[in-house]
């Protein structure tokens, strides 16, 4: 076991019962739950300064919080600075298979870039991309009314490939869910239950299919940076980026 207080590790390859919740985080407490979430701080420096995109954000634990049963990632700017937040469950919550599912509202503004998103628990060892990136939903401000699937694999990744764009002229309204249907033999997005995107690649190596392990979950607002700049408007700030709830089922 790993020196935190609460780690669960939740590996899977076949359940009898179906739509059996292993975790979920509806943020009804008045804190963010630390036996869950982890923050990761800072710009990324010196070791992947902006985060390894150029990303212009620092982030902070001040620029999260629970308000009203939600989760709410801020974005701010002071002076020529800006701040937001990035939660992670890695080591905490980590998981093989199973549907994931995410309730949020997205913050507007060409240079914001709002994320959920997975990455594979090896991620210390196996590094970037050996390690799976499963992007659930991506969304940049540039770019009104697109939602962005995504695979990274050592075969695909950065302008990956594998991916899918989807148009919804209203997304920016209010709440939407966003989910994965996650198996050993594909990967299926859907948004707000509408089928989106699959990916199930005919030959399953560790260069095209890395996901045959535990990964964890990623919530995060960044700020400009290689896909969500490189412009930045001052005006918006502050924007919020809040999710009603984060849920994983085991599948049948």
């Amino acid at each position: 076991m790993k020196n935190a207080v609460f780690i669960l590790v939740l590996i899977f390859f076949s359940c009898k019962n179906e739509n059996q919740v292993i975790f979920e985080d509806n943020f009804e407490s008045n804190e963010i739950n630390l036996k869950y979430w982890n923050f990761e701080l800072g710009n990324g420096c010196p070791n992947l300064c902006g985060w390894g995109n150029n990303e212009k954000q620092f982030y902070t634990k001040q620029n999260a919080s629970i308000k009203n049963g939600k989760l709410v990632i801020k974005a701010t700017k002071n002076d020529s600075n800006y701040y937001a937040s990035k939660l992670t469950t890695k080591n905490k919550i980590e998981f093989q298979y199973g549907s994931v599912e995410v309730r949020a509202k997205l913050p507007q503004g060409k240079g914001l870039w709002p994320a959920i998103w997975m990455l594979g628990s090896d991620i210390d060892s196996k590094t970037w991309p050996a390690c799976g990136e499963i992007d659930i939903m991506e969304y940049v401000g540039k770019a009104p009314h697109k939602i962005h699937t995504t695979l990274h694999t050592p075969d695909s990744f950065g302008n990956s490939k594998n991916t899918k764009i989807t148009t919804i002229e209203n997304i920016e309204n209010g709440f939407h869910t966003y989910k994965i249907n996650w198996t050993k033999n594909d990967i299926t997005f859907f948004i707000d239950d509408k089928e989106v995107y699959v990916f199930a690649p005919k030959e399953k190596n560790d260069k095209t299919w890395p996901f045959n392990k535990p990964f964890y979950i990623i919530l995060n607002l960044a700020i400009g940076g290689n896909f969500g700049g490189p412009e930045i408007d001052n005006s918006i700030f502050p924007q919020e980026f809040i999710i009603d709830y984060v849920r994983v089922v085991k599948l049948k």
